[in-house]
């Protein structure tokens, strides 16, 4: 019998000749095109003093949560803070979770039942994914933002249907037909859960509270480690469906709760989302200015996204990464992204566009892609 470590070393070998193999890096001094940061608030000074503060006044916080929030974890500051968040994303009620991995996972293992349907968008994070099999609920997809195929799909739906897509989608940064697939959940009776992770920032309440269509959807995944520059998330819903996950989601039952420290941030960059229009504005200036610059080359297409995230196909492996280098190369941090992560063919570089990217950062990302992607 082969050993473990073998089996191991062979798969990584495998993953270094397929040229997609993972390494970690650490902070460098590239400009940030790369990071979910949008309104700046993870670099903020004012939210890092807001943070301190609220430590300050509440000097009987402990360090860490000490348990789960079923046992000694659980705080009055905490129930609260999910209320103003509902509040904030007009929903009943909403629960917290230590990441949107967890609240996903937590979710759709535990909502969905054997018999039941999920139906997701192909390009849905894959912590939707992940939750979606541990329910052993029948799973379908449906092509990316078509709504023929998803009623295709609806079609074949049994017992409670469950349809799962994102408000901005995190690889490609464009939105759903939200309208029609509304449309199509309310003809079929299937419940719609929408992913807000990275529509937050660019739509403060989110896509969904944007368009003023949060009574007519099922439940909402919040994150807050990308705009909101912090950590954690929360699933916003009724006040049965809160009541459910306490019971029922192993993610939220199982686990140390979140720290005092992690909370009072969340609060708190909730507070200053509350006065960032300026930051706001700048960002989708940022979006007009890049997407403006950009020189088409069908060869290698810039994906239609009016969302902070922007991509740009190379078609391979090699061209993703080599773009991604060459863009390094000029002071840029951009990360490329590559199959398995996307579909072959579909790899690509990604584009992360921020409040506090400057006019001349983003004029030498666009002449250095543009070299990029019309170089002879």
């Amino acid at each position: 019998m082969a050993s473990s470590d073998k089996y191991m070393q062979d798969k990584l070998d495998e993953r270094r000749q397929l040229g997609n193999y993972r390494t970690l890096r650490a902070e460098s001094e590239l400009v940030d095109f790369c990071s979910n940061d949008y309104l700046g608030f993870a670099r903020s000074p004012f939210l890092k003093d807001e943070i301190q503060r609220e430590i300050e006044n509440s000097p009987e916080s402990l360090n860490g949560a000490t348990g789960s929030r079923l046992i000694s974890g659980n705080l009055t500051y905490a129930e609260e803070l999910e209320r103003q968040i509902a509040t904030f994303h007009q929903s009943e009620a909403g629960l917290l979770f230590n990441s949107g991995y967890d609240a996903n996972v937590g979710l759709f293992s535990s909502l969905p039942q054997k018999g039941d349907t999920i139906i997701c968008d192909e390009l849905i994070h894959a912590s939707v994914i992940d939750g979606a099999r541990l329910s052993y609920a029948n799973r379908y997809t449906f092509r990316h933002n078509d709504t023929e195929s998803l009623k295709n799909k609806l079609k074949q739906a049994k017992g409670i249907c469950y349809v799962v897509i994102e408000g901005v989608y995190s690889m490609d940064g464009d939105t759903p037909p939200i309208a029609h697939i509304i449309a199509l959940t309310e003809q079929y009776g299937a419940h719609l859960i929408v992913d807000e992770a990275h529509a937050i920032g660019l739509y403060p309440q989110g896509l969904i509270t944007h368009l003023g269509l949060q009574d007519k959807v099922f439940a909402r995944v919040v994150t807050f480690g990308k705009a909101m520059g912090c950590h954690g998330a929360i699933v916003l819903g009724s006040g049965i469906l809160r009541q459910y996950l306490i019971n029922f989601a192993r993610s939220f039952i199982y686990t140390t709760a979140a720290s005092f420290h992690q909370l009072a941030a969340v609060k708190m960059a909730y507070q200053l989302v509350t006065r960032s229009g300026a930051d706001i504005l700048r960002l989708q200036q940022n979006i007009k200015l890049f997407k403006q610059g950009i020189k088409p080359n069908p060869a290698y297409p810039l994906l239609q996204s009016d969302s902070a995230i922007q991509c740009i196909i190379l078609g391979n492996n090699v061209k993703a990464k080599l773009a991604a280098q060459q863009l390094q190369t000029a002071g840029l941090d951009v990360r490329p992204i590559l199959s398995p992560t996307v579909a072959q063919g579909a790899e690509r570089i990604r584009i992360c566009l921020h409040s506090y990217n400057t006019t001349e950062e983003i004029d030498l990302l666009i002449s250095t892609i543009n070299n990029i992607i019309h170089a002879a």
